[in-house]
């Protein structure tokens, strides 16, 4: 195996791991918790999801702008360093501010996992810019054990705060107190700092047009999770979330082909490197609903176990709808690589497309998993054939 290989395949092994740790501990809170506790949890966790963005968008910015102007790459680590400080602390308060409007849509008993969620933001924002750095430079290693800090911090302080007493709040407490482990290896592994005056306005920029647009996709990819909670009962709403652990392990699962191949779609003229990252993504995509589907047993393990038994034949409905959405998320990367413009709107159109047909058509827990299907294969051939800049 060649080095460039090795290289590949330990950011994939280091990609898959990450996801595998958060699934196991959503798997974990699904067995320690009863159904309504693990809708409560899985709602707040796609409130989490929707809220990294602004991690994901300054870690775009600054890969880009890293991958881009390797010669300016100092003075642009230093620019990034400033701009996480400050992304980490606005983004923690504005969550904090939400947090009783949180509490009411959510229908919670108290408002300290909102408090909570707002706490894990702090940390989560701060490693979007130690992996941009990581990414740009193409320091694989440093990404690679970053992700394994972020899945693992989740999941060991996750659990031990579940072993110690099975509640919502329990579980958002670890939650917030893994987050900080992938700062603190990546802070030590980087070993930066600002080092430079330069104005900080043309990255923060940046970043915010990619937190508005992976804003809007994780806003409509989490959308279903805060849908079922609101139109089903508590315990479907339950049996929803069990398959959305199917459902997000199939979005995160290709993450990897994203990380690798984002420098390189900030610089390829051709589409070449698009089409390469959506066929391998949308070939995995294939292949674990083909599993689900055939192998429906196990999929009911790996989604919580016979207490969700009732959705067990469904499941392969939600692999599905999260393979399609894997696939959106590699054409948003694209545009974000290329800087398109437009694509947020497209977004934001399926996100109230979304909610209003399934008011319209007043469907179950079936109904709203294939609705979810529907509007994400729509954006998908919309994305695909919408005007490119180049």
């Amino acid at each position: 195996m060649t080095a460039s290989n090795r290289t590949k395949a330990s950011v994939a092994g280091g990609q898959v791991t990450m996801n595998a740790a958060a699934y196991v501990f959503s798997l974990v809170a699904a067995r320690l918790l009863i159904p309504a506790d693990f809708g409560v949890v899985t709602a707040l966790l796609s409130i989490l999801q929707m809220g990294i963005v602004a991690s994901m968008g300054l870690q775009a910015a600054a890969a880009r702008r890293i991958a881009v102007s390797p010669a300016n790459r100092a003075e642009t680590i230093g620019i990034v360093i400033r701009s996480t400080a400050l992304a980490s602390l606005a983004v923690g308060a504005v969550a904090l501010a939400l947090a009783p409007a949180i509490t009411w849509v959510l229908h919670l008993d108290s408002v300290w996992p909102a408090l909570l969620c707002a706490a894990t933001l702090v940390p989560l924002t701060a490693m979007g810019g130690f992996v941009g750095i990581a990414q740009g430079s193409e320091q694989w290693r440093i990404v690679t054990v970053v992700a394994l800090g972020n899945g693992f911090g989740r999941l060991v302080f996750g659990v031990v705060a579940l072993l110690i007493h099975p509640s919502v709040t329990s579980a958002m407490i670890g939650v917030a107190v893994g987050a900080w482990a992938p700062v603190v290896i990546g802070a030590r592994m980087l070993g930066v700092h600002a080092g430079t005056d330069r104005s900080r306005r043309p990255l923060l920029g940046e970043a915010l047009v990619g937190t508005h647009t992976l804003f809007a996709f994780y806003v409509l990819s989490n959308l279903d999770a805060l849908i079922s909670r609101n139109r089903l009962d508590a315990h479907e709403a339950g049996l929803y979330a069990a398959g959305l652990i199917l459902s997000k392990a199939a979005l995160m699962a290709p993450s990897f082909v994203g990380v690798l191949l984002y420098p390189r779609l900030a610089t390829d003229e051709t589409a070449a490197s698009l089409r390469l990252a959506v066929t391998t993504v949308a070939g995995v995509g294939v292949v674990a609903t083909a599993a689900t589907a055939l192998l429906p047993g196990i999929a009911l393990v790996l989604a919580g176990g016979v207490q969700y038994n009732d959705v067990a034949r469904h499941l392969w409905l939600f692999t599905m709808a999260g393979s399609v959405w894997a696939i959106v998320q590699v054409l948003v990367l694209d545009a974000l690589a290329r800087r398109r413009r437009g694509v947020s709107v497209l977004i934001w159109a399926a996100v109230v497309a979304l909610p209003t047909l399934v008011v319209i058509t007043n469907v179950g827990l079936t109904g709203l998993i294939l609705m979810v299907g529907i509007v994400g294969a729509a954006l998908t051939l919309v994305l695909t054939f919408a005007p490119r800049d180049r």
